[in-house]
């Protein structure tokens, strides 16, 4: 035994089953980016504003969140191979429909699908991987599934910019529908994963799950423009005046709580559950989720600000915006690939720690250099710099939680990454927006207050409280039939300055919101030797692996097995 477990390691199987995973993990993250690169000839084409566009996309960001925990459960039970090639085939068809969007109703339709089945897709990608590979092989494959994201926005920027200026946008997404025939095609020789008719569904727990997310997400989603606190115009509907967006948030949180009492329950009276709680049992495991739940707000919060910055305040096109952040996307690949290299070397906790450091020194960075300018320098390093260490966290926060939970557990542990980051990065981007828009709109009223080129009249007709990031010329436009003169150039003037302080401002919070994850950092487990089981999904009457505390090693008066029901009752 000891000689075959020296010999496994060297043993390396094919790369045709990682190949399927990155070019599937592409198809399934390029038409978030290329929608986002495609929304001037989207609203152009269909005759919609950009908001519609926006509403697409959250679409399928949140049915894949929504949808993600039961994914995982109904792949393994009908057999993860046959409900991948499904998913891989309706997303294909989704893409079609996105392509062929004659109205922003088919569009948002289209979308809203391709999300529901990324929720199957993402979670068979982690079976791939722990049934084709093990030991170091492994683990780099893990490192390459977090790296196909970065990937996939690298190439989203640099063919769906070519294309929305050239051919038409519609192409990036027949592009996916080729891609996605070639998936299925190669998702034959993969190696075939046999259902699982011993494993039962919790149907109940999985649409508590569902609504907690929706809300969550559009509450999140209509703070920049329903409203904080007070519903502005543009809310749907409002109680007492005040904006939805808080009211959906607190129902979210509240249905929430309802979702964990519900696995609980089922825990105690040893019923199957949608997501088996042992995944976050300990202190360590917990600290791990809030690690990842952290690095995707401030990187999706960062992906937005970014663009931002560079088509509003130095007003470039959607191609030199492409082009122009290519150094920070191409980091956060090159570090999801390689940190797997870094395992033997250094704990986690170190990994972790530093990798924060390095995201907050970056942010730092660019909120003290961004300017009209983006050829400077230091704003390259910031990029590459925040790149870096965004991409090495991502990947370490999944694989160190695929190998500190229990090995039969690793299905559940895909499918809560797949939860965080899509949740993570809607509030991420609500957040930031939010933020930025209001620190936009204080600073808009205290320099025209302390401009005497801008008349009080002025300051009274602007309604600051609906301020946006503009453009020198759509502002010109706006103010055309109110200003002219030295108050229109002062009043441009202020603006330019406003937006810049409020993204510096909104750069240096996300930093300070980066080091605070230093604490639960300084808290994750250690990675633990062992492969993935090949079955991720325990059927009903399976065995657990106890919880292994890193917190409490002495404690071993319990004896070799733990009571998993009040280690769940307590967390």
């Amino acid at each position: 035994m000891t000689a075959a477990r020296q010999v496994e390691p060297t043993s390396k199987t094919s790369w045709l089953p990682l190949i399927v995973v990155v070019l599937t993990q592409i198809q399934a993250s390029f038409a978030v980016n290329a929608l986002t690169v495609s929304m001037a000839g989207i609203t152009s084409d269909l005759d919609t504003p950009a908001t519609s566009v926006g509403t697409a996309i959250t679409a399928g960001t949140f049915a894949m969140a929504a949808f993600i925990l039961l994914g995982a459960k109904v792949g393994s039970r009908f057999g993860t191979r046959g409900v991948f090639q499904i998913a891989v085939a309706v997303h294909g068809l989704a893409m079609l429909g996105v392509a062929l969007s004659a109205s922003p109703a088919m569009l948002f339709i289209a979308q809203a699908s391709s999300g529901a089945v990324i929720a199957l897709i993402a979670p068979a990608l982690t079976v791939f991987i722990a049934t084709n590979y093990h030991g170091e092989q492994q683990g780099k494959a893990i490192g390459l599934l977090a790296a196909a994201i970065p990937a996939a926005g690298v190439l989203a920027l640099l063919i769906a910019g070519s294309f929305a200026t050239t051919i038409g946008w519609r192409w990036s997404f027949i592009l996916m529908v080729a891609l996605a025939v070639v998936n299925l095609g190669l998702s034959f020789a993969v190696k075939k994963v046999p259902a699982q008719p011993g494993l039962t569904i919790d149907w109940t727990g999985a649409i508590i799950a569902a609504v907690a997310v929706i809300l969550l997400s559009f509450g999140f989603s209509g703070l920049a423009t329903w409203g904080v606190w007070l519903a502005t115009p543009q809310a749907p509907f409002e109680v007492l005046g005040i904006s939805p967006a808080p009211l959906l948030v607190i129902a979210g949180l509240v249905v929430g709580q309802v979702f964990f009492s519900w696995l609980r329950r089922r825990a105690r009276e040893d019923k199957p559950r949608i997501f088996d709680l042992r995944v976050l049992a300990t202190g360590s495991e917990r600290a791990v989720t809030a690690c990842m739940a952290t690095m995707l707000f401030v990187g999706t919060a960062a992906n937005f600000l970014i663009p931002l910055y560079i088509q509003v305040v130095q007003g470039r096109s959607s191609i030199e915006t492409s082009f122009s952040i290519i150094p920070y996307t191409l980091s956060i690949f090159l570090a999801s690939t390689f940190v797997a290299y870094l395992y033997g070397r250094f704990t986690p906790r170190v990994l972790a720690t530093v990798g924060f450091i390095v995201v907050a020194s970056a942010l730092t960075l660019l909120g003290f250099t961004v300017r009209g300018e983006w050829s400077q320098g230091f704003v390259i390093a910031g990029l590459i710099l925040l790149g870096l260490g965004q991409g090495a966290i991502v990947a370490l926060v999944f694989n160190t939680l695929l190998s500190a939970a229990p090995k039969q557990l690793a299905g559940d542990v895909g499918a809560w990454r797949g939860l965080v980051h899509n949740l993570s990065g809607s509030v991420g981007i609500a957040v930031a927006s939010a933020f930025a828009v209001g620190m936009l709109s204080s600073l808009l009223l205290a320099g025209a207050q302390e401009h005497p080129e801008i008349s009080d009249e002025l300051i009274a007709q602007v309604n600051f409280n609906e301020a946006n990031f503009l453009t020198n010329e759509q502002l010109a436009a706006v103010l055309e039939s109110r200003a002219t003169g030295p108050e229109l150039d002062a009043a441009i003037a202020v603006n330019a300055e406003a937006r810049l302080q409020a993204l510096q401002i909104s750069l240096l919070g996300l930093a300070a919101f980066s080091l605070l994850a230093i604490v639960p950092a300084t808290r994750m487990p250690g990675r633990r030797d062992g492969d993935l089981p090949e079955k991720l999904e325990p059927d009903d009457d399976d065995a657990i692996d106890p919880v292994v505390d890193d917190e409490a090693p002495a404690r071993t008066d319990r004896g070799p097995r733990i009571d998993q029901a009040q280690k769940e009752a307590r967390a």
